[in-house]
């Protein structure tokens, strides 16, 4: 969950040639693969080829659509006119990209060890047209805007001060000699603040406040929140604070309508844009602020190539435009706390809930006697908290009815055939599917090994307590939010927008319910089964829970000082779970520091993991250990090798997976260890062999 460390990365080589936004017959094209060379072409008949633009050009036996980064009056040297093949189709009208991006996809391409072309198409909108949309009304609304407390003012004031004082990358060269300013990453020159505060105490109007500033200055805002779900609701409050200024971009929306906004963003018609982990890339001119809601939260690290973390891109870039980067959470990651604490961070706190809310009765309940999945305390409260005329939110982490099947007389566990995980059991479809890949079958009725009855899938999942919860209270209106009910777009905000109106008694779901979420009624929480993360196997996974169990106990009573949380575990004892419910920040962190000390993991090294897979297992045995071995003697003396070994997810799609892992001190040296593995690699690889590189990974899976 908070993988990459907050500090600058390595600065990729210079390349031979810069691109060029000059007129001339020839273009350089790089394209959403793993490779790292531009392709030059000639331009098309009608002469709209241009930096910038998408086009569809010739590669190999097909056709496939790229970018063009750069254009020339000649040929490449050593290529002859006759050989080179003709761009066939310009996609875009206007360009849809510059050379800033550019720049920052060749970083992004050095730094997530990734090709130019992968790192632009994790930037551009995928539309096909550039039409005109707009997430927000025409009309400026400007609301009552709440008074502020003290601690508000005091940090808002804070922030305009240190935002004033932030200053792009290159008029840093010669500010030799001169006073800077507080919480600036010496290495980096980024301008650091954290607004730190429990659960309603009034962050997000700070946020608000301080986009406001920066726009009165003449300078531009990206607000960064971790889910979609999350996006509308605070899309809807900077929509009604900002009107026609705001933008939104998020993977919801079409591929249109995300082109759209990027080149009204581009334009200059929005001032401010809103969104999850790729709206930092948003085309913003003059940016003056980037702000990283929740910043704890792992959805901002890409599970996919390139594996960039938002919050390293964020500092990438307040570091060239001279914004301050702004942070905020109840729970912030490890390495955020640790820098605040080492004074690399300038903290602001808010301690106190506004609204008439105040820390809910957090009450810790074993499940070792309880029968079901709800335990007598929290069906009492279920109850009670009906009665009042106030809400529920049920929390568990696991989708489907069951998620595991076992045979009880043999042992037999039914799992994916294409995936090392067990099958999770959906009543509501009547199959046994694969998280992962899919993959899904009819339940057995009986073991396919041994033909015992005694076989059955076991565990709890949302489907399971939706199904007890409607049982125990049939008077009251149920409805459950996972990724089963909300695949249909638009459903999630209807899920939502119905509960906020008092239309729904009680939400059940998984993380899409615990983060961010602000709802007057709710009084009860209920951590169903707090254990879940605690099961996986890395680092991160006590960090994992005490933040999720902290943050869905923070939609109790904000509004009402009678909030309450019954967190139902099997480990009560784990330390993780006792001092959420204690909501002891301080305590957790000092012990879970000290923890990854002596363990030397993030925040007192950094990693990079590189993952082998194959249709093959020999194939991925033999890869992995010849990755190892050509690593071992490229590696600076302060770091470590681990590896090779089986994934924990050994299987995953039909695909054998192995993996090793480069540990560091510091990202410099151990970057260009791994650069120069992933070269000589490159002239051993084998057939049906792909090798996928993590820099900074969040999880070890």
């Amino acid at each position: 969950m908070n993988a990459a460390r907050i500090s600058p990365a390595p600065e990729p080589p210079v390349p031979a040639a810069s691109p060029r936004a000059s007129g001339g017959a020839y273009v350089e094209v790089v394209f959403d693969i793993p490779l790292a060379a531009a392709y030059s072409y000639k331009t098309d008949e009608k002469g709209e080829a241009a930096p910038g633009k998408r086009a569809m050009v010739p590669f190999g036996k097909r056709d496939i659509m790229g970018y063009i980064v750069a254009k020339h009056d000649s040929p490449p040297a050593g290529l002859e006119s006759g050989k080179i093949r003709a761009v066939r189709r310009v996609v875009d009208r206007e360009p849809v990209f510059d050379e800033d991006n550019v720049a920052l996809a060749r970083w992004m391409a050095a730094y997530y060890l990734c090709g130019q072309g992968e790192a632009l198409a994790a930037m551009i909108p995928s539309g096909r047209r550039t039409g005109s949309f707009s997430s927000f009304s025409g009309e400026e609304l400007t609301p009552e805007k709440p008074e502020l407390s003290a601690e508000q003012r005091e940090a808002l004031e804070g922030i305009t001060a240190m935002a004033g004082q932030a200053v792009p990358a290159a008029a840093r060269s010669g500010e030799a000699g001169a006073a800077r300013p507080a919480a600036r990453s010496g290495e980096t020159g980024t301008a650091m603040a954290y607004l730190y505060g429990i659960t309603g105490s009034g962050k997000t109007e700070v946020f608000l406040r301080a986009a406001e500033k920066i726009l009165e200055a003449g300078k531009t805002v990206i607000y960064l929140v971790p889910e979609i779900s999350l996006t509308h609701q605070t899309a809807e409050v900077i929509g009604r604070r900002f009107g026609s200024a705001a933008a939104t971009l998020h993977s919801g929306m079409t591929g249109s309508e995300r082109l759209g906004e990027w080149m009204r963003v581009r334009r200059g018609e929005a001032g401010i844009v809103v969104g999850p982990r790729s709206a930092v890339f948003a085309p913003l001119k003059r940016l003056g602020l980037i702000i990283i809601d929740e910043e704890h939260d792992g959805s901002y690290k890409s599970g996919n190539t390139p594996r960039y973390h938002a919050r390293q891109i964020a500092m990438r870039r307040s570091s060239l435009e001279g914004a301050l980067l702004l942070m905020g959470s109840a729970t912030p990651s490890a390495e955020a706390w640790k820098l605040m604490n080492d004074g690399a961070i300038r903290r602001f706190n808010l301690s106190r809930r506004l609204s008439g809310g105040k820390p809910p009765e957090i009450v810790p309940v074993s499940l070792a006697e309880t029968s079901g999945c709800l335990s007598a305390e929290l069906k009492e409260e279920i109850r009670k908290t009906a009665q009042m005329g106030r809400q529920t939110i049920l929390f568990l982490n696991r989708r489907g009815f069951a998620y595991f099947y076992q045979c009880r007389s043999c042992g037999y566990e039914l799992t994916c055939k294409h995936c090392s995980v067990s099958l999770t059991y959906h009543k509501s479809r009547g199959r046994a599917l694969c998280h992962y890949c899919g993959y899904q079958t009819k339940p057995p009725a009986a073991c396919p090994k041994c033909g015992s009855l005694d076989a059955g899938f076991r565990g709890f999942g949302t489907e399971l307590i939706e199904e007890e919860v409607t049982s125990a209270f049939p008077g009251l209106r149920v409805r459950r939010a996972d990724a089963d009910t909300t695949a249909k777009k638009g459903s999630l905000a209807e899920i939502l927008g119905r509960f906020r109106a008092g239309e729904i008694d009680i939400l059940l779901g998984t993380q899409m319910v615990a983060k961010g979420l602000n709802f007057p009624g709710v009084r009860l929480v209920g951590v169903v089964f707090a254990d879940t993360g605690l099961q996986l196997p890395d680092f991160r996974a006590a960090e994992r829970t005490f933040s999720l169990i902290v943050q869905v106990a923070g939609r109790a009573g904000r509004y009402f000082p009678d909030g309450k949380v019954i967190v139902q575990s099997l480990r009560l004892s784990d330390p993780a779970i006792r001092k959420a419910c204690a909501l002891d920040i301080e305590g957790f962190f000092a012990a879970e520091l000290r923890q990854r000390s002596a363990q030397g993991f993030p925040p007192y090294s950094r990693l990079i993991r590189f993952t082998v897979r194959s249709r093959s297992e020999e194939k991925a045995d033999r890869a992995a250990a010849v990755l190892a071995a050509l690593a071992r003697p490229l590696l600076p003396p302060d770091a470590e090798l681990f590896g090779p070994a089986e994934c924990p997810v050994g299987l995953k799609a039909g695909s054998y997976r192995r993996h090793i892992l480069l540990r560091g001190k510091r990202m410099g040296p151990l970057h260009r260890a791994a650069s120069l593995l992933l070269e000589r690699y490159g002239r051993e690889k084998e057939a049906g062999v792909y090798v996928e590189a993590d820099v900074d990974p969040v999880d070890l899976l």
